[in-house]
C-alpha cells in the first residue's frame, strides 16, 4: 500500500482559509478541489488502485499544475495559463453564479491542466508499457471518475449550497445537480483529456507539441466562456 503524502492537501486547506478570511471567491473552486483530493488519498490508502504509486504520482503533479498557475497569476506573470486568468478574474465577478465560478476553474485543471499531468507521467513509460499495463493506466484513471463522483454530494452540501441556498431549491425541484455534473463534467471531459493526453505523448516533435498544446488550451477556452454564458 501506498504511504500517501498529504501535505498538498494541508497547502490547498490553508489556501481556502485564507480566501475565505478575505472573502475571495477562489476558496468555491479550491475547496470542491481539497475534498476531492481528501477522497483520493483515502482510497490510495486503502489500496483501491491497481498501482497506488502512479495514481500518487499523478495526484501530487496535478496539483503542481495548479499551484504554478497560481504562482504565475499572483506575479502578474504573461506566462499564466490563459485557462487560469480567465478563471482567476471570474473569482473577482460578484455576478457569476456560484456553481459557474466553480465550473471555470474544474474546466482550467481537468481540460488544461490534467492533459499535461497525466502525458508528463506517461510519455518517458508508454512505449515500454504491454498492453496489459497500459489498460492497467487508463482503468486507474478511469477509477478516480467514480471516486469524484462520490465526492459531488458533499461539494453541492458544503460548498455550493452554503453560498447559494437556492441550489436546494433547485436540486428538489429539477433533480440533482449532482447526475449533471458527472454525466457531463467528469465522465466526458475526462474521456477528452485522456485522448488529448495519448495526442500529446504521440507527438514527440516540438513544434508539433507546441501547436497542440494550443490548441488544447483554445479548447479549453471556448469551454470556460459558455459556462459563463450559460451555454
Amino acid at each position: 500500500m501506498t504511504i500517501c503524502d498529504r501535505s498538498v492537501l494541508v497547502q490547498m486547506n490553508q489556501h481556502v482559509q485564507q480566501w475565505e478570511a478575505a472573502h475571495d471567491r477562489r476558496s468555491i473552486f479550491l475547496g470542491c478541489y481539497a475534498m476531492m483530493t481528501g477522497n483520493m488519498l483515502d482510497a490510495l490508502e486503502t489500496g483501491r488502485f491497481a498501482d497506488d504509486a502512479w495514481v500518487m504520482r499523478l495526484l501530487q503533479r496535478f496539483a503542481e499544475y495548479y499551484f504554478e498557475a497560481l504562482e504565475l497569476y499572483e506575479a502578474r506573470q504573461p506566462k499564466t495559463p490563459r485557462v487560469w486568468q480567465l478563471a482567476h478574474d471570474t473569482a473577482q465577478r460578484e455576478q457569476v453564479m456560484t456553481v459557474q465560478q466553480m465550473l471555470v476553474g474544474v474546466n482550467a485543471h481537468i481540460n488544461y491542466d490534467l492533459v499535461f499531468a497525466v502525458a508528463e507521467l506517461l510519455s518517458p513509460e508508454w512505449d515500454a508499457l504491454t498492453a496489459e499495463q497500459r489498460a492497467q493506466r487508463r482503468a486507474d484513471y478511469d477509477l478516480v471518475n467514480a471516486i469524484i463522483g462520490e465526492t459531488i454530494d458533499r461539494v453541492q452540501d458544503q460548498i455550493l449550497e452554503a453560498r447559494s441556498p437556492w441550489l436546494d431549491f433547485i436540486d428538489k425541484l429539477l433533480g440533482p445537480v449532482d447526475e449533471w455534473l458527472i454525466s457531463e463534467i467528469i465522465t466526458h471531459w475526462r474521456d477528452e483529456v485522456w485522448q488529448n493526453a495519448m495526442r500529446y505523448v504521440e507527438t514527440p516533435a516540438p513544434d508539433e507539441r507546441e501547436a497542440l498544446r494550443r490548441d488544447i488550451e483554445t479548447e479549453a477556452m471556448r469551454l470556460g466562456r459558455a459556462i459563463l454564458a450559460g451555454k
